[in-house]
């Protein structure tokens, strides 16, 4: 399968414009666009076909109390451990959409899969919480192809994740994602746009 310059271009709008949603519309997202996201996400590589990510559909309303509780606790111990500035300036910042996500979804990697049968990951068994990166990362894109919006949560403590959604030991909590329709369009993301903190080249350093 060869690809042309017009999907070559496409491709790199969808990175380029790949955001870290925080402002979410409460509109519902149609089963038809989740099921496509589902669906991409299978696509993702993994170690030894491993397939290692077990995703939550979250709909109970306590459990989402839940993870906004625990996510309240971890971001106020965050802004305490910054100096008075610093702090200022991080708690101006919108770090979560739990509140109008109409989607939240939990992703969970399993550390002793059966699949795969060991392949590629003895030695590497980071290999596995790569998978589901990769995993993440691939949901993340055909999300923004759907001109939908996608946030991570990432301020909160597995632990407490793990026995909130009572899952098997051997299931690590990877990431909490908010997923809907973003509230507006914006160019510059949040972190450039308040001056926190703006890219950094990727150099690739011969050796």
């Amino acid at each position: 399968m060869e690809f042309d310059r017009e999907e070559r271009r496409a491709l790199e709008r969808i990175l380029r414009w790949r955001r870290d949603v925080r402002h979410f519309r409460t509109d519902p997202v149609s089963e038809a666009v989740l099921e496509r996201l589902r669906e991409a996400m299978g696509w993702a590589p993994s170690v030894g076909n491993a397939r290692p990510w077990r995703v939550l559909r979250v709909r109970d309303a306590g459990l989402r109390a839940g993870v906004r509780a625990e996510f309240e606790r971890c971001n106020a111990e965050a802004a305490a451990a910054y100096d008075s500035a610093a702090r200022a300036e991080y708690v101006k910042l919108k770090l979560a959409g739990l509140d109008a996500a109409p989607e939240h979804l939990a992703v969970f990697t399993v550390t002793d899969p059966a699949a795969g049968r060991g392949l590629g990951r003895r030695t590497m068994p980071e290999t596995l919480h790569q998978s589901t990166a990769m995993a993440i990362l691939t949901l993340w894109l055909a999300a923004r192809a759907e001109n939908l919006g996608l946030g991570m949560v990432s301020i909160v403590d597995p632990a407490v994740i793990e026995r909130l959604f009572d899952v098997p030991d051997d299931w690590h909590f990877s990431a909490y994602l908010c997923l809907g329709w973003p509230e507006f369009d914006d160019d510059t993301p949040l972190l450039h746009r308040v001056g926190w903190q703006g890219n950094q080249p990727t150099e690739w350093e011969e050796r």
